[in-house]
């Protein structure tokens, strides 16, 4: 087997041309949006904190992730052939297995994070240290990069002998290994799920007791936007991958849509909409200018 060929979405010219005009829309904003937060990060002294140390790791992840799949998917929309050759299809399996795994693990440790500075702000200086911050990155991509290759060999040694045709717009697993799958992805799933809600509950019962509020709104208003950004993100993963062969392929492929387009899209814009830090920091980069 050599290749591949990446059936897409049905319909005709017009159908085609409108989706490729969506998804690029969609990438371009994905792209300046996650590259502003790295560049406001980077240059505001302000904004040099654990906290933001994390986002800019994340804005990194979604801005490589996006790039993994949109590009290929936007050059076979208007291909004849919509072919992708084995190592092709391979690697970008591996960089779409370590990423979004790796961003799974990286939403955990902002959580934590959150829960250390929130609950005990005397010892957060000691606990999220640079040198700490950058081992939970580095553990974040080794426990991504893990997952990656045993996805991809398990995947990429089965015997294709039937057909050579995906139905779907970019290499993703498909029903022969769904039972490793859905082990290997539910735990993955559930254990940074559970360190999030155990974070945020302790995060919840300490604002509760804070007196003043306009502290509590504060920190509410800073991981608010957090949570939001794990509410999108591991509940469409769970949609998806809960439930295999449950939902239809053309219903995986708009549900894929959104966790590898829609929610990169909106990750900097939740941070920095409801980020008073960003807010203030991108104004201050504008009045350089």
């Amino acid at each position: 087997l050599q290749e591949f060929v990446l059936e897409g979405f049905r319909g005709g010219v017009e159908t085609q041309a409108l989706l490729f005009a969506i998804f690029l829309a969609l990438y371009v904003v994905t792209v300046m949006g996650n590259l502003t937060m790295i560049t406001v990060i980077t240059l505001d002294v302000r904004l040099h904190s654990p906290m933001y140390f994390f986002l800019k790791n994340l804005s990194f992840l979604d801005l490589c992730y996006s790039s993994v799949i949109t590009p290929n998917a936007l050059a076979n929309f208007f291909s004849s052939t919509k072919v992708i050759s084995f190592g092709g299809c391979a690697t970008q399996f591996f960089f779409f297995s370590l990423l979004v795994t790796t961003e799974g693990f990286l939403l955990a440790v902002m959580a934590y994070d959150r829960f250390m500075a929130i609950c005990s702000p005397l010892q957060y200086p000691r606990t999220m240290c640079p040198d700490k911050c950058a081992c939970l990155v580095l553990g974040t991509y080794c426990g991504g990069c893990l997952n990656s290759m045993v996805q991809t060999s398990l995947t990429f040694q089965l015997p294709f002998c039937s057909s050579n045709r995906i139905n779907h717009f970019f290499c993703a697993d498909t029903a022969l290994n769904e039972l490793v799958m859905f082990v290997i992805c539910g735990c993955i799933t559930v254990s940074p799920t559970v360190i999030v809600l155990i974070s945020y509950g302790y995060i919840t019962v300490t604002i509760l007791k804070m007196r003043s509020g306009s502290r509590g709104q504060k920190v509410f208003s800073t991981c608010g936007s957090h949570l939001t950004a794990v509410t999108l993100f591991y509940g469409t993963l769970i949609v998806i991958y809960a439930q295999p062969g449950v939902e239809s392929m053309e219903q995986g492929k708009v549900v894929s849509i959104f966790y590898t387009l829609v929610i990169l899209m909106l990750n900097p814009l939740i941070y920095s909409l409801q980020n008073k830090d960003v807010k203030d920091a991108l104004r201050r980069l504008g009045q350089r200018r």
